[in-house]
């Protein structure tokens, strides 16, 4: 006969990884996976005892004289739907590097049956080849997670692509920064850091920061923010610079993208059947890579400053292609 505690735990371990409800377990087949699996052998009399156990502990087992089928983890800490979406969410993740987004949707399915983890395999057709190769992504993480707790700064290489394609660092010496907060924003995770020589916030790319390390204490008074994501919201794809108020004309096609952009608080006047204006926070540089990115369908009319300057871009763009014309 088997020890009492490892013939539970067999049995927990069965009940997780075999069943659901579309697959329940019948005693003889828990019974079976449990001798060959575990090399655990009960009776049946035992076999209940233990389910009624788990059953007093929390677990919310399906029962043969519930269901006339057999027995079955009815709940999870995950529901399927969740864990599907978590996994395709970091599948899709092209920052997470693919032994590490392997590895965690390994450690996510694991919370399902494995029935979960073929459907899911069986969903997944084709690799993410923009998976970046960053193996130090989550020491990263780490290293950062534990230096704003103790208010450390940090010292990293910010690497970027050469003319053969090959990541590089930026500059011969490393970053030297005070780490404030880590934001999610574009798909991609940035640090939110102050560096000594520059007034306003930098921001930094966690994939690309390499050979991390925590440095000295400091006391320095930072920047307070009270909400990251809403500091993040008027840095549009983390520009940074000085946060301006903006007066923009957007067709009504862009309206769902601005929403997402700026949230569901701005406010909007209606000019005609196709356009509105809006007022939002950003800054100067984000606002006009927005504009670039939806010239068709936006158009800055405040400030004047910055209204002129696209307007200069935009020339200089025209030019360039009427040139090429001309050859």
């Amino acid at each position: 006969m088997a020890d009492k505690k490892v013939s539970i735990l067999s049995l927990l371990q069965i009940l997780k990884t075999e069943s659901d409800a579309q697959h329940p377990l019948s005693a003889s087949a828990i019974l079976e996976k449990m001798s060959r699996q575990d090399q655990c052998t009960i009776d049946r009399r035992t076999l209940y005892a233990n389910i009624q156990m788990l059953v007093d502990f929390g677990y919310d087992i399906s029962t043969y004289q519930e269901n006339g089928q057999g027995y079955y983890l009815n709940e999870r800490d995950f529901e399927e739907s969740e864990i599907m979406l978590l996994c395709s969410a970091v599948h899709a993740s092209n920052f997470i590097p693919r032994y590490h987004s392997n590895a965690l949707i390994k450690k996510l399915l694991m919370t399902q049956s494995k029935y979960v983890g073929q459907k899911y395999h069986q969903r997944i057709y084709v690799d993410n080849l923009r998976k970046k190769d960053n193996q130090d992504f989550f020491l990263s993480l780490q290293i950062l997670l534990e230096a704003i707790e103790e208010k450390r700064t940090v010292t990293f290489d910010y690497v970027q692509y050469n003319e053969k394609l090959q990541l590089v660092p930026r500059r011969d010496h490393p970053y030297v920064v005070q780490p404030v907060y880590l934001v999610y924003e574009n798909e991609k995770t940035y640090l939110v850091a102050r560096h000594e020589k520059y007034q306003n916030l930098s921001h930094y790319r966690v994939d690309k920061i390499r050979n991390i390390q925590k440095g000295e204490r400091y006391e320095m008074r930072l920047e307070q923010i009270d909400d990251p994501y809403e500091y993040a919201k008027t840095k549009i794809h983390m520009f940074g610079g000085e946060v301006l108020d903006f007066m923009l004309l957007c067709h009504k096609r862009i309206l769902d993208d601005i929403v997402d952009q700026f949230g569901k608080e701005i406010s909007i006047v209606i000019k005609d059947e196709q356009h509105f204006i809006t007022r939002v926070k950003g800054s100067r540089e984000g606002i006009i890579y927005l504009a670039m990115q939806y010239a068709k369908y936006l158009e800055i009319l405040e400030p004047a400053e910055v209204r002129d300057e696209i307007k200069m871009i935009f020339r200089d763009v025209l030019a360039r292609y009427e040139k090429d014309e001309k050859k």
